[in-house]
């Protein structure tokens, strides 16, 4: 294991063929799991799904504040539990999802998810609770507790494009 500059260790990327990439990361703060959202959101484009799957308070809308400022989006990133979608603009416009109030996965495709991809970068907290109609080719962000402080976050790239994401994240490391 190596220590980055952001004082979190990473790991290599695990290389599972040229469709799966991992690499796994412990922060020790709120201010180093949102620096690792920033460090992937400068890495997307529109198209790319995150995934975010984790428990309560674990740290997900943190990961996708970092993200916004890496996609170049201004403003307040909240969690949209109670609104399920906020699209908000920036360099690469940002739609943030919260699946956790949703009946079933089906409300997710109801609301307009495949429009939302196709124009925007699509972070889905509680994606885990909606996995079956998820596109296969995207970026999954598990993250748990590791002690007190800690976060141990799992950074997947599923699929070719999301896979070499994940592979350039470790080599800018």
């Amino acid at each position: 294991e190596r220590r980055s500059a952001a004082n979190h260790q990473t790991s290599m990327p695990t290389s599972h063929g040229i469709d799966h990439a991992e690499i796994s990361l412990k922060t020790t703060s709120a201010e180093e799991t949102h620096a690792v959202g920033a460090r992937l959101g400068r890495l997307l484009r529109p198209g790319v799904l995150v995934a975010l799957i984790g428990p309560l308070g674990a740290g997900k809308t943190c990961f996708v504040q970092g993200l916004a400022e890496g996609l170049g989006v201004e403003g307040a990133i909240t969690s949209p539990t109670f609104v399920l979608m906020r699209l908000h603009r920036g360099e690469v416009a940002l739609c943030h999802v919260d699946a956790y109030r949703l009946s079933d996965a089906e409300e997710l495709l109801d609301l307009g998810f495949d429009d939302w991809l196709a124009e925007s970068v699509v972070a889905l907290e509680w994606a885990d609770t909606v996995i079956e109609v998820l596109p296969r080719e995207r970026i999954e962000v598990v993250i748990d507790y590791a002690d007190h402080q800690g976060r141990i976050l799992r950074l997947r790239g599923l699929g070719d494009g999301p896979a070499r994401i994940i592979e350039r994240m470790s080599d800018n490391d």
